[in-house]
């Protein structure tokens, strides 16, 4: 009888999202290899959409998968790979970042080594992020050596309370070139189009105003008055709607044509599920998030909600939370228009599960929109650790 193969790894969350974190030797070299072996850990694909026979959770905030390992860059203590596995299909997305699971990545690099951390006080990790190279800080708590993983830090959308860790994304806008398993900003300028508002002609919708923006992922920000929706839905208010999902669909994936990350909008919503993400933006109005907790319209600047494969996220992406950031520092954007002004450094936004507060600094060099720095803070703990088994010739 065939043993199925151990492999190490650690369960972890970050942020309001879950992954498998692997470091990169314990995987096969060959990407085919790897990406079977992935597959079959998180349990895709599974037309029953369950994914009971892997680690997947059948939701976009826990079908993830991470992989580590030390840089070979000078600026940057541990280099991070990301792939968005697919529920339903034989497919990982390596196109962008998860930003919520970024929170995690210091705290696994301190505790199994691949970086040197203080006894007590915050340990500053440099992160390359592969997908989409962009560098990144992580600011994590420590103590006798160890993360922590206990405090009094409350990120809505997540049950406990855990030690805060403040995520700085550096360098901000396009990226240096992609490959085909890391994609990434290939737009190049933070704008891809050249325009802050750009009306997107989309088959069977008809146009749409829009912000495209490379800041965190590729992101697509849309009024949600123009689809039929106020701002302030919930999940299953949208993830219901067929037709509403079909709709945000055909306009994210002209807005992947229109931001030259694909040839075709079908190409995007075939093999490009992850990025760009899309948006609808709202005045702040009042609601009850899905925790019951009451969200008032002096809570909040204005009201953000993204879809995430397919379907309305739980709370908000953590790269969706930085393009957020970075579009409401920047005059003139569709995001910008609904925070009026108010201080960009202090950006206060609601979504499904509560609200959050994110800033960024915006400054125009040579009348290109530059920022250098956008910061969210998030927590992240260990969840389980040993091995996940892989049945022999997978």
């Amino acid at each position: 009888m065939n043993s199925p193969t151990r492999i190490p790894a650690v369960y972890m969350r970050g942020g309001t999202s879950k992954g498998v974190f692997f470091h990169a030797p314990d995987l096969p070299a060959d990407q085919a290899a790897r990406e079977r072996v992935l597959l079959r850990v998180i349990g895709s694909p599974d037309p029953y959409g369950k994914q009971i026979d892997g680690m997947g959770a059948a939701t976009s905030s826990t079908s993830k998968i991470v992989i580590l390992s030390r840089s070979t860059r000078d600026d940057c203590d541990v280099d991070y790979l990301f792939g968005q596995v697919a529920i339903d299909r034989a497919m990982i997305d390596w196109s962008g970042n998860c930003g919520n699971l970024t929170s995690a990545v210091g705290p696994y690099a301190i505790t199994n080594g691949l970086v040197d951390a203080p006894s007590d006080g915050i340990a500053i990790v440099r992160i390359w992020q592969a997908n989409v190279k962009k560098r990144i800080i992580a600011h994590v708590p420590v103590r006798n050596g160890a993360v922590v993983e206990e405090g009094d830090f409350v990120l809505d959308g997540v049950t406990f309370p855990a030690a805060e860790i403040r995520i700085e994304f550096l360098d901000l806008g396009g990226g240096e070139g992609s490959s085909e398993k890391t994609g990434g900003d290939e737009g190049g300028a933070m704008f891809p189009t050249g325009h802050v508002i750009e009306t997107l002609e989309v088959p069977g919708v008809g146009p749409v105003e829009t912000t495209l923006i490379n800041a965190g992922n590729p992101t697509i920000f849309v009024h949600a008055d123009a689809l039929g929706l106020r701002g302030n839905e919930l999940q299953d208010d949208v993830n219901g709607d067929a037709a509403m999902l079909a709709r945000l669909e055909a306009i994210r994936a002209e807005g992947a044509v229109a931001m030259g990350l694909v040839a075709t909008a079908a190409e995007a919503t075939a093999t490009r599920q992850h990025t760009p993400k899309i948006a609808f933006v709202g005045k702040a109005l009042p609601y009850k998030a899905s925790s019951g907790k009451a969200v008032t319209q002096d809570d909040i600047d204005f009201c953000v909600r993204i879809v995430s494969m397919g379907k309305l996220h739980h709370a908000m992406t953590g790269t969706g939370a930085v393009a957020i950031a970075v579009a409401a520092a920047i005059p003139g954007t569709l995001v910008a228009h609904y925070a009026k002004g108010n201080d960009p450094t202090r950006t206060r936004f609601g979504h499904p599960s509560g609200t959050l507060s994110v800033g960024a600094e915006a400054t125009q060099v040579d009348g290109e929109w530059v920022v250098n720095k956008a910061v969210v803070s998030r927590s992240a703990r260990v969840l389980m650790e040993g091995w996940v088994r892989v049945p022999k010739g997978t």
